[in-house]
């Protein structure tokens, strides 16, 4: 059952003025011609500059270059899913029957853009500081873990350079189950390393997606036990 809008509202702590611009925020196009895609593209212009912005006075002495990849990971589509996820942004989703069958609002890309579409609704119904609030507290905890040192590396390639500068042997990465239709698919890995008591797993839209996730989770896992 759809929970009604007003409830994740309260929620998330913005009172809509425009409640339809609110419910519109949460229409997927599978809904028909009134969706939130447009909401959709102004969130994602408003995203990605209220991020940039908070890099470029974090990182003084970053590079462009630097400053871009840290801001890609930001707002890529499996972050936004995580607060979307945070949120229980799937539960409000309004989603055309096709989608729901198929389990649409657990899909990352829906949940993303959704996240999107509410970022342009807030500013639209409020203005740019009030957007920016809510953009900035639901990402505080990622941005202050943020270290310029690893921009450039992913989770896999950390993983495996923590490792050799053990001499440990290289992880195993096994594919233990997948899930889902195979236009929605979920990927379930598990990660084997060398002095880890418990096998770390990881989750994930594609295959590559779950390695990387399980790669984190064992780095995770390594610095608290050693």
């Amino acid at each position: 059952m759809i929970k009604p809008a007003s409830e994740l509202s309260r929620r998330i702590g913005h009172s809509f003025t425009d409640e339809a611009l609110f419910e519109l925020a949460l229409t997927h196009r599978s809904c028909g011609k009134k969706n939130n895609e447009r909401l959709e593209f102004l969130g994602d212009s408003i995203l990605n500059f209220v991020i940039a912005d908070d890099l470029f006075e974090r990182f003084p002495k970053a590079k462009e270059g630097e400053l871009s990849r840290l801001r890609a990971r930001m707002v890529k589509g499996v972050t936004l899913s995580e607060v979307a996820r945070e949120l229980g942004l799937g539960d409000y989703l309004r989603l055309g029957s096709g989608e729901l069958k198929s389990g649409g609002y657990r899909r990352d890309s829906i949940l993303a853009d959704a996240v999107e579409a509410i970022i342009g609704a807030i500013y639209l119904d409020s203005n740019m500081d009030t957007a920016r609030g809510f953009i900035l507290s639901w990402f505080k905890e990622r941005l202050e873990k943020l270290d310029l040192n690893e921009s450039m590396k992913d989770s896999k390639t950390r993983l495996q350079e923590f490792l050799q500068s053990r001499r440990l042997a290289l992880p195993e990465y096994e594919l233990m189950n997948v899930e889902g239709e195979a236009h929605a698919q979920t990927f379930y890995i598990d990660c084997r390393v060398d002095g880890l008591k418990k096998v770390a797993k990881g989750i994930g839209n594609s295959r590559r997606q779950a390695e990387q996730e399980a790669a984190k989770n064992a780095l995770i896992a390594l610095q608290v036990e050693k």
